[in-house]
């Protein structure tokens, strides 16, 4: 006979507890026995029980638990359930981690993380196999619209796995702060209905309630030159800068422009041209908004970056050239000023349509939902990559799902203020899938490829750089616990169904945009996985927390244009520039959803310190610390640097970076 000491952990979240009965078996390497336990788990508790078994059990190896309900089917969230065995037996962990509903039998494997090879006992190998087959019929794949990634198959956040839903706190919350959003709007308009909307100042009226102190300095700045340019390096989308290495063909400069072509030429000899081209809006069809047509242009800007770091615009091209007009106006700094206000304000708009959709929805959100979903498919609970990467999916399909139905669907927020909705964002984004390679989510890669590595003032570039090498060291530290030699790697069937599943399925044959369909070696995996844990933190904090800062002032950032791009300058007045900008009800459904989507989520977990204890065993332990450690140094460093700045650059700090792509 031996004594258990049985531990039984329930989640914090509300109704995490349950009223119903919860039934216990041990089964060990010699035999099962089931405990006579009157378990009904409570919210945020752990109980503790010791019970006497009659038989040795050997080493244990499943938890299996099973809720009777009678009248109501009330879930309970199991964290996890550790067991103390007799004598000297160390303490074996059963992680769970999800909803248990219904009254099937579940079953939880002893927590040591296994690969396919690993397993001298075959049960573990049978209770894989029936995991991910089971798994298989859950998270299925769907096409939201061709050409795009494929999605978890789900019309509406009621159809996803329960494990993948928002815990009620996090519910309460988004739905709640977005009709705090609607109320404040629809004070706002009742607030300028007999007011008038002639000229920027009339923005003021609109801009109160929720904004943060970059967002005030954004409000008295955001005509300069200097703010402009610094928002291509360190602002909401530091994606699009490249430096120049020629001068770009679309740029065609006529003649009485050759004082402009010499001072171009310098600076490219210098190294210190950049341009941003946004040549992938040409074309794209624009929004019809309560009757109205909108506008969108592919403006390219050539800037210059000053001795002391400074990035300042010299020449706006706001349309490329085409048959009609084969050298289109070029907007000067010199310009009288309401037309070089102008030519900004499309700028702006552009980057808007851009950032929004190629490089928050498109190259966070989605990359983020496809490695999610794989991982369900392919990597079963016990796999050492499953343990690695299951923090970093949170709430990725729900926020994902409801971004579908409420955000870019028909009728949704895109077709009611944004200049790409009605259509036109669809037709971007396949043009951006299109164009989705694997080194755009690597930052030592795309930095290279745009010229931007060492350039002073990048703060972005700087920060993502250090956090890529940390990510890297902890992804690395992991990953050669389990793969001790290159043939590991290739002999895994489960890790290289899962990278094939995000290539040839999720990103439907993106092989031929550098992406990898098996992994030949430890540095090849461990490379993915950076990528992967990078783009579903890191990244996504870089392109999402700017928007509260840059966006809430609407001006900088207008998310529409109600009229042409000029085609002259002498012919700019305050009424052009204001009959261009958004109306009074599309301004303040931008600075409602800014706010929304931008702000720091209640329950927001920093990256690296989920609580959930996935592993077993105090190696993996030791390089999740060493992780944490390497977070916390760069913290200090960064806040540091930022006391030493006019405008600090907190988005990748790692006190802000979320732990998955959450909101």
């Amino acid at each position: 006979m031996g004594r258990y000491r049985i531990r039984v952990a329930t989640g914090a979240w509300l109704f995490s507890g349950s009223h119903n009965r919860v039934q216990l078996w041990l089964v060990g390497a010699r035999g099962e026995a089931e405990l006579e336990l009157q378990l009904r788990p409570a919210r945020g508790e752990e109980e503790e029980f010791d019970r006497d078994v009659a038989e040795d059990l050997g080493l244990l190896q499943f938890v299996r638990l099973r809720k009777h309900h009678w009248l109501v089917d009330d879930a309970w969230f199991c964290d996890r359930i550790t067991v103390q065995g007799p004598g000297a037996c160390a303490e074996a962990a059963f992680p769970c981690y999800r909803w248990v509903q219904g009254e099937d039998i579940l079953s939880l494997p002893e927590g040591t993380a296994r690969l396919p090879g690993d397993n001298a006992l075959d049960v573990f190998q049978k209770h894989r196999e029936k995991e991910l087959k089971d798994r298989q019929q859950i998270y299925c794949w769907a096409t939201w619209k061709e050409g795009l990634p494929l999605t978890i198959a789900a019309e509406r956040k009621d159809d996803l796995p329960p494990n993948m839903r928002f815990h009620e706190e996090k519910r309460l919350d988004f739905e709640w702060t977005l009709k705090a959003g609607a109320l404040e709007m629809a004070l706002k308009r009742v607030y300028t209905l007999l007011s008038s909307w002639n000229c920027l100042e009339d923005f003021d009226q609109i801009f109160w309630g929720q904004k943060s102190a970059l967002a005030e300095k954004v409000h008295q700045c955001w005509q300069d030159d200097e703010l402009f340019g610094y928002q291509f390096v360190n602002g909401a989308n530091p994606m699009l800068l490249r430096r120049s290495t020629s001068l770009p063909s679309r740029l065609a400069l006529p003649s009485g422009m050759e004082e402009l072509r010499s001072q171009l030429e310098k600076e490219l000899q210098n190294g210190s041209l950049f341009e941003a081209d946004f040549i992938l809006l040409d074309g794209i069809p624009a929004n019809v908004i309560r009757g109205e047509k909108q506008y969108l242009a592919a403006p390219l800007v050539m800037l210059k970056m000053e001795p002391n770091g400074k990035l300042l615009p010299m020449v706006i091209q706001i349309q490329p050239p085409n048959p009609s007009s084969p050298t289109p106006t070029l907007f000067l700094p010199s310009d009288p000023p309401l037309a070089w206000l102008l030519a900004k304000s499309w700028v702006r708009n552009s980057d808007f349509q851009l950032h929004q959709l190629q490089y928050h929805l498109l190259n966070t959100h989605l990359v983020a939902e496809v490695i999610a979903v794989a991982t369900m498919r392919c990597l079963p609970g016990l796999h050492p990559i499953f343990k690695l990467l299951i923090p970093h999916i949170r709430y990725t399909m729900e926020i994902n799902t409801r971004a579908r139905t409420q955000l870019i669907s028909d009728g949704g927020i895109f077709d009611k203020a944004v200049s790409t909705g009605g259509g036109g964002h669809v037709q971007l984004l396949r043009r951006a899938t299109a164009q989705l390679t694997y080194c755009s989510l690597c930052p030592p890669d795309d930095l290279a490829d745009r010229g931007l590595l060492g350039l002073p003032g990048a703060l972005y570039a700087r920060d993502a750089l250090r956090l890529w090498e940390i990510i890297a060291r902890y992804v690395e530290g992991i990953v050669h616990l389990f793969y001790q030699r290159d043939d590991v790697v290739r002999g895994d069937p489960e890790l290289q169904a899962w990278c094939r599943e995000i290539t040839e399925v999720g990103l439907c044959q993106a092989q031929d945009r550098g992406f990898p369909v098996s992994f030949q070696s430890q540095s090849q995996l461990c490379h993915f996985l950076t990528m992967c844990v990078f783009t579903c933190t890191a990244q996504h904090a870089a392109i999402n927390q700017g928007q509260l800062d840059w966006y809430a002032w609407v001006p900088n950032a207008p998310c529409t244009m109600r009229m042409p791009p000029p085609t002259t300058k002498e012919d700019v007045t305050m009424a052009t520039v204001m009959g261009s900008l958004p109306d009074v009800q599309q301004a303040c459904l931008q600075m409602a959803i800014s706010w929304h989507l931008g702000r720091r989520q209640p329950d927001m977990v920093p990256l690296g310190h989920h609580k959930e204890k996935y592993f077993s065993g105090p190696k993996p332990k030791a390089v999740l610390s060493q992780f944490q450690t390497d977070l916390e140094n760069l913290e200090k460093e960064i806040t540091a640097r930022n006391e030493q700045l006019d405008l600090p650059y907190e988005y990748l700090k790692p006190s802000c970076i979320e732990n998955s792509v959450t909101i």
